[in-house]
Parts: structure tokens; sequence; C-alpha cells
């Protein structure tokens, strides 16, 4: 489950301003899988943190795909604790959730405008419609954005408009307050590829549950059926889809495993096939819990963080039916692996140690999906989000 830091009781974003040189943006997608011949591509990622003595809000930084140069982290915009952003479509817009408790409305959720030379400017903010925002995600339209309340247990949506501003959240899903003792925890939620339903972790009652989307009015409808329900105790926390949409992934926190389910595009229901462990066959350590699951670009690998053992699980993933066979593990380099990010062209990632403050590049193997540090290593207070974004440089390479 999140572990928020406290952070200055502010509750306003202020933007630095940055002298750096002006680089000219595109509006390619990083969504897609992008092959080598887009090589030399320089891409932005940027990264959210619990805001300390080493963090101050959201920061970006270069990745040079040819060559894999990255370049050191910078400040993009104050913020307060945003544990996750995430990009429009559009690649103009950044969205940021600020998880904090020195936020009097529970919460904050930020609107950026992308500047060329990287930094953001502020657009606006509103209330989470609940508390403790964890995550965030905007369907294929940008026009519906949803808000995953881990502190209230709610899931949230809110329109987007046209020039970046958000609405205020007039839809919310109020779940149980208590079903079995278990108290919900709303922690991530995604869209179909069709953009028909979407799709949400609840950690505390153990569901993945599914709703209806209507991209007119940014509205949900619980769907029926409602949600599946995942082992006892096994906290699901974030999920992702196959490429192609027939199977569903989900990383259970507490049960350190991950559970596939087939998913019918028609009715919006899902149904177990399998359930994997993110640990070593002969693992004998601490046992912690999971954190992110990403899906590599090319379809072919699946991988998930274990917080404790720090480490990433990488699995094979079988196109025929959708099951996982374990393909390795690879050590995070640091303490508390708990986010990490692959960049468009599926050739590196980057990994954020929170607890140790760091952030660790890796070069990913096309053929195997193994992971090799490449040396580079950055100090960052509590890196806990990777949000990549393409732009076309006019320099050749970064020095």
């Amino acid at each position: 489950m999140p572990c928020s830091k406290a952070a200055r009781n502010a509750n306003k974003i202020s933007l630095p301003l940055l002298t750096l040189l002006a680089l000219a943006t595109s509006l390619v997608s990083t969504s897609s899988y992008a092959d080598d011949r887009t090589a030399g591509r320089i891409q932005r990622v940027y990264i959210g943190t619990y805001t300390g003595p080493k963090s101050q809000g959201i920061y970006v930084a270069e990745l040079d795909s040819k060559t894999g140069k990255l370049t050191q982290p910078r400040l993009a915009a104050e913020m307060v604790s945003p544990s996750w952003v995430t990009i429009h479509p559009n690649q103009k817009l950044l969205y940021a959730a600020g998880e904090s408790s020195s936020y009097s409305d529970g919460g904050s959720i930020a609107a950026f405008r992308i500047n060329a030379d990287g930094s953001l400017a502020a657009i606006n903010s509103v209330a989470p419609n609940g508390s403790g925002p964890c995550h965030l995600a905007i369907d294929s339209t940008g026009t519906t954005m949803l808000i995953s309340n881990y502190g209230s247990g709610n899931l949230a949506s809110v329109k987007l408009n046209p020039d970046g501003t958000i609405e205020s959240s007039t839809w919310s899903d109020q779940y149980p307050t208590l079903v079995n003792n278990q108290k919900p925890h709303a922690h991530h939620a995604t869209f179909t590829h069709d953009n028909q339903f979407a799709v949400a972790c609840d950690a505390g009652l153990d569901r993945i549950c599914v709703y209806r989307h209507d991209a007119k009015d940014a509205s949900l409808m619980i769907n029926d059926p409602a949600f599946v329900e995942t082992a006892k105790e096994s906290h699901p926390r974030h999920l992702t889809f196959s490429n192609d949409g027939r199977y569903c992934y989900a990383i259970n926190e507490k049960a350190m495993s991950v559970t596939v389910f087939s998913f019918d595009t028609a009715n919006g229901q899902l149904n177990e096939i399998q359930t994997i462990s993110t640990l070593p066959n002969d693992y004998e350590g601490t046992i912690g819990s999971t954190a992110e699951l990403i899906m590599h670009p090319n379809g072919k690998f699946l991988y998930g963080s274990n917080r404790g053992p720090d480490n990433l699980v990488c699995y094979s993933v079988d196109p025929a039916n959708g099951t996982l066979s374990l393909a390795g593990h690879t050590a995070t380099g640091g303490q508390t692996a708990r986010s990490f990010g692959i960049d468009a062209t599926g050739h590196w990632m980057l990994i954020g140690n929170q607890n140790s403050d760091s952030i660790v590049q890796f070069k990913i193997n096309q053929r195997t999906g193994t992971l090799t540090p490449t040396g580079t290593t950055y100090e960052l207070g509590s890196p806990v989000c990777f949000q990549f974004r393409s732009t076309d440089l006019k320099a050749k390479s970064i020095r």
C-alpha cells in the first residue's frame, strides 16, 4: 500500500524558472510499440516523488533511446508529493496526484502544460473527491480521467477540457465501507483498449471491479458482472492488459503473485485462468510486498516489482492463451523497489528505489527480456512514478 511521507504544509503549485535550451515537441504517443526505426529519438521521462529533503515535486530527464544516455533529473514543477503523474494522449499536458495529509481536501489533482524545455506550467487543480489519491488514468479520447483514492477507498472520475483544465468530480463509486471486515482501498484503474470499459483494483476488498465508460460525460456505470474476486487478502494493487486486450493481469500486493484473467470484450467479464508467484522458486528471504506491473511494449514480457526482496520479476507471455512463465529476477540496486518505467522503444528501463532515493537504469534484452544494469544511477528523493513522453529533439544526441 502507499507509503506517504510528510510534506511541507502547502497546497499550491509553484513553478521554478528554468533557463534550459528550448526543445521542439512532437505529438507522438508512447503507448504504441516503436521499433528500431525510431532509434535516436530523444524521449523525456517525468518522475513523480514523495517530497522531502531530497525532492520538491515533479522531475524530468531526457533519454537518448539509441545510446541509452540519460540526463540528470531536474525539477520540472514544485508540488507536494506528486506520487503519480500521467501524460495526456495529446502529449501536451501532464496531470499529477498529490498524495499527502498536508492537503486540506484530502489530496490534490493538478493539471500542467508541458513547456518546450520540459518544465511544467500550472493550469489548475481540483480536490480528488476522496482522500489519498494514488493513481490517475486518462481514456483514449483525453476527456475522462479516473482517480483512485486509496485513503477513502473510492474511485472517482473527472472531465478534462480541451484547454487542459480539470472539472470538479461529479461521479464517484461509493464502495461499501466494510466487507468481511475489509475496508475498500481503490489503488489503480485503467481503460480497456476499445475505451468501452474501465477496470480497477480494490486492494482492500480483494476485487477487480469493472465499469462501463461513457466518454461523452466522463462518467462510469457499474458493469454486470460488477467485479471478480481475487484470493482473500491477496490485495490486488496494479493491473494491465495484453496488447490485444484479451487478457488482464493483476499484481497482488500482499500475496506476492500475479493473477491472469481472460477478458470478454463484449460484456466486460473477467475469468481467472492462472496465478503465479512473483518470487523465485527457492526464495527464503524477506517477503515484503509487490508494487508495479508493466507489459513490455512488444507484448512478449511482463514485469513486476517486489519490495523487500528488491527485485523485478520477468515473465514470458504465451501469445496463444495469455498465461505466464517465469523468465527470471533482477536486483534493482536499491531499497524498496516500487515503480519503474519502460521507454517507447522497449530497450530501456528506469527503476525507482523509494527508500534509498535512487533511480537505476537497465537495458532490456529484446529476445529474452533480461535486464542488464547500464551503470547509470542518479540520486533523487523517493522516486515512485515514471512516465515517458517522446520528443523529437534537434540535437543528434545527449551530451
